[in-house]
């Protein structure tokens, strides 16, 4: 219940802050472990070395829906390069799926989507790495060790802003 609360509140102050907030970090991520939607499960440990995006949303938050494109975008250039785990946070399965065929025309991304149904991965991530509000959408740039190197409260407004952070928190080639 109380993730319910949070997610909710999380989709009002999303709204609210749209303009977003952000700031460089250096802690380490915290490991967690979510089913996706292709029925395997993802855990941030397996992916040392690689680079990546988390991006916890809701299929509710508008600010949500206009970012996941430029995501999306992301995982499909930088195949190899980054993952990007877009973490739906408090709903079924079901749902996000009607939502991605909704908006992209299939359920199939080159992003990695995870299900965090109880909220208690973004509940942690949110109190730990100064979210405590819970806005959505709320993205954390994690390097090859494992540390945050930058996160923002809200959305990016531009696939360019996007493309824009990914160069100064890891040195990407913008396309």
């Amino acid at each position: 219940m109380l993730a319910i609360v949070v997610v909710a509140i999380g989709a009002l102050v999303g709204i609210a802050v749209s303009c977003g907030s952000s700031t460089p970090e250096s802690q380490n991520a915290t490991d967690f472990t979510l089913p996706t939607l292709t029925g395997a499960n993802v855990t941030l440990s397996e992916l040392e070395g690689t680079l990546v995006v988390l991006n916890f949303w809701t299929t509710t938050c508008v600010y949500c829906k206009k970012q996941l494109p430029y995501l999306e975008s992301v995982a499909q250039q930088k195949q190899g390069e980054i993952e990007v785990i877009a973490i739906d946070v408090g709903q079924s399965a079901s749902t996000v799926q009607a939502f991605l065929q909704d908006l992209f025309g299939t359920n199939e991304t080159a992003m990695i989507v995870a299900l965090d149904s109880d909220g208690e991965v973004f509940v942690d991530y949110c109190l730990t790495y100064g979210n405590p509000k819970g806005a959505v959408p709320f993205t954390l740039f994690v390097d090859g060790e494992g540390v945050i190197q930058y996160k923002r409260i809200g959305a990016f407004m531009s696939e360019k802003e996007l493309w824009d952070t990914l160069h100064s928190a890891f040195g990407i080639t913008v396309p």
